[in-house]
């Protein structure tokens, strides 16, 4: 973890302006980051970029102990990446981390920086979240969703590949291995309340109060005696056998065998996206979408 770095001699502040897909306020010790990319808030370059930049900014914040990430849309938590990715990788891929692990791929250092940070982080669920959307809500230390007003999936089978911006390894720490292959083979969208049920999130909570709720473990968290929350974090982590990600770099060697994808894919998704996907109607029901659209050639 690189909960050491945080207490360097660089005391930068997490600024609150100068973002282009999101934006952040701050209460204190407590930061707020608001996804806001409109129509869906899919995953694309820009909102890379400006998470990438959140995340370098928050590890030598010594005075930030809790950031909170949310969705500035009630219907979209962040519906997925981008899909164009999967016809223009070469975007993606120039969205690499220099100082990241180089064996893996961008998204997936995207989500190692932000399940690294030194601060405890929460994710504040309202919507869809769907494929890199729920991977990066599966980075956070925690999750709370909007009792009958979340839902979450890892559709990518359905789009001919599978999950691989830590997708794999995070949900199976989380509900393990059989219902992992269940939520990645079976690509069906999760209400909160079976996702509670497997683990996926921490708790489903009523509507009107999920905002209080998160609020309130937010502030109490950062109210803890300087370097609790971190020590206790680094303890948790520790618990675990085969550390907190069992083989990242697997999954990325895994996800190159089906992506770049081949030709029938690619062509396959640029007719779900004439369709309607990353829509605000298409993705409402992209997994029914997606089922509309026969695979050609394959």
């Amino acid at each position: 973890m690189n909960s050491k770095n945080s207490m360097k001699g660089n005391t930068m502040p997490l600024a609150e302006t100068g973002f282009t897909a999101l934006r952040v306020s701050r209460h204190g010790a407590v930061a707020t980051v608001t996804l806001d990319r409109p129509p869906v808030n899919v995953l694309d370059a820009a909102m890379v970029r400006d998470l990438f930049r959140v995340t370098r900014t928050a590890a030598d914040d010594q005075d930030l102990r809790v950031l909170v990430l949310e969705s500035a849309d009630p219907e979209f938590f962040s519906a997925h990446a981008d899909l164009r990715w999967m016809f223009e990788p070469e975007e993606l891929v120039a969205l690499a981390d220099d100082e990241g692990d180089p064996g893996l791929n961008p998204l997936q250092q995207l989500h190692e920086r932000f399940r690294t940070l030194p601060q405890i982080t929460v994710a504040k669920l309202r919507g869809r979240l769907r494929a890199g959307g729920v991977e990066l809500a599966m980075a956070a230390d925690m999750r709370f969703a909007a009792r009958d007003e979340t839902w979450l999936a890892q559709p990518e089978t359905r789009m001919g590949i599978f999950p691989g911006g830590g997708g794999t390894q995070y949900l199976t720490r989380l509900v393990g291995r059989a219902r992992a292959l269940e939520i990645v083979l079976g690509a069906e969208l999760f209400d909160t309340d079976r996702a509670e049920q497997y683990g996926w999130i921490n708790r489903a909570v009523e509507a009107g109060e999920l905002d209080a709720f998160v609020d309130a473990l937010a502030h109490r968290i950062a109210a803890l005696p300087p370097g609790v929350a971190e020590a206790a974090k680094e303890a948790v982590d520790a618990a675990e056998a085969s550390g907190p990600v069992p083989d990242l770099t697997e999954e990325a060697r895994a996800h190159a065998r089906v992506y770049p994808a081949p030709r029938a894919v690619v062509e396959r998704m640029e007719r779900a996206l004439a369709a309607g996907a990353q829509t605000r109607d298409g993705e409402l029901a992209l997994e029914d979408l997606l089922d509309r659209v026969p695979y050609r050639g394959l």
